[in-house]
């Protein structure tokens, strides 16, 4: 066992988990298989895959959550990535150490995650999906977009097979990413590719979560509540449970409940930016409990560290400003990590920060003065 409970898993009591939250009106659930069928087929927009763009959009707007089914990536390529991250986390403390991330690497085995400023019941396992991966350096001073640093994975050498699983499930789940962000395109009348080229250099992970059983649930979360900074996440979870989505409609918390061969689909803070709030992303946490541990995988999908976000010049216009100065990627998922690492005595950088005058402006502080710069 690696995790000790102490006051820095304390959640403010306003943002404690209660003991009941609701499954009742849970996240849409969507059934993929007409994309398979246009693939094997071939031919022009079909009447199932209109209805299906309809869903999606309908989700993303109304949620930004939903499950799929019949998604494509073969069930024996999730069975293998389970495996292997059941194997990583059983291994003795000391060997999931050898591999274990800092400051100058982010990348491997990590016990002490924080999300705004209080400290995960949980332990991770992060990999880029191509590498090297090329990000910002994190460093404070003198930092700024025009240093750079390339990320190498951790591969540990036990259990055997592991790098080999994950590498496999890496490229599936990349796959069914791109398919989504083709969806996604269309929800907004835009070409089906139209978003690919972001993703050119893409700085994507994938993140291996288990969750132990936590002494005192009702006081910790296994991560706190938080949006998704990237595109797209791309969740395989357990058939423990706990992961709970702030509902749109009322604000309260309500439980994602696993279903078999499916994954939990999240549009991002970069989405958000790119629909010009035609779509949000949306709040989340994940409860802990005293009995059982938990595990799950999420793909996040990210662009290149020289992407500038922005809304799309095709949803803006005289009568529908753009909401947001641009900002530049790899300087913002620099700064998230930074706060992820340890404690900041600020309020880590938000999408909100960048919102323009007439929709509201928050005070420029020199992060997001240093994300505002363009990187080549």
């Amino acid at each position: 066992m690696v995790l000790e409970f102490d006051p820095a898993f304390i959640q403010a009591p306003e943002h404690r988990p209660r003991p009941a939250v609701t499954e009742a009106g849970s996240i849409p659930l969507i059934d993929l298989s007409p994309l398979h069928l246009l693939e094997q087929h071939g031919g022009p927009l079909v009447a199932g895959l209109e209805v299906l763009v309809a869903q999606v959009e309908a989700a993303c707007r109304d949620w930004g959550f939903f499950q799929v089914i019949n998604h494509g990536v073969p069930l024996a390529v999730v069975e293998r990535a389970w495996a292997a991250s059941r194997g990583f986390f059983a291994l003795p403390p000391e060997e999931r150490r050898r591999v274990r991330r800092d400051e100058v690497n982010p990348l491997g085995y990590y016990e002490a995650e924080n999300t705004k400023n209080v400290r995960d019941w949980k332990e991770v396992f992060d990999f880029v999906v191509h590498e090297p991966a090329v990000i910002p350096s994190p460093g404070e001073a003198g930092g700024g977009v025009d240093r750079l640093i390339e990320l190498r994975n951790q591969w540990p050498q036990l259990p055997h097979g592991f790098r080999e699983a994950l590498v496999e499930y890496a490229q599936a789940t990349e796959e069914l990413a791109f398919k989504l962000l083709e969806l996604i395109s269309l929800t907004l009348s835009l070409p089906p590719k139209r978003l690919h080229g972001f993703f050119k250099d893409q700085t994507s992970f994938i993140r291996l979560n288990h969750y132990p059983p936590c002494p005192s649930p009702h006081l910790a979360l296994g991560v706190g509540r938080h949006k998704d900074a990237g595109a797209l996440t791309i969740l395989a979870q357990d058939d423990v449970g706990g992961l709970d989505v702030r509902r749109r409609s009322d604000g309260e918390w309500v439980r994602v409940k696993p279903i078999p061969n499916s994954f939990i689909i999240n549009v991002g803070d970069i989405v958000q930016v790119w629909s010009n709030d035609k779509y949000e992303s949306a709040e989340h946490r994940v409860s802990v409990n005293s009995e059982r541990e938990r595990f799950s995988i999420p793909l996040f999908f990210n662009p290149a560290h020289y992407v500038m976000v922005k809304p799309l010049a095709e949803l803006v216009d005289e009568k529908n400003p753009a909401n947001y100065e641009e900002y530049n990627w790899g300087e913002f998922f620099k700064t998230r990590k930074n706060s992820n690492f340890k404690k900041l005595d600020v309020e880590n950088i938000q999408i909100y920060h960048f919102k323009k005058a007439n929709v509201g402006q928050h005070p420029t502080t020199s992060v997001t003065a240093r994300a505002r710069r363009t990187t080549k």
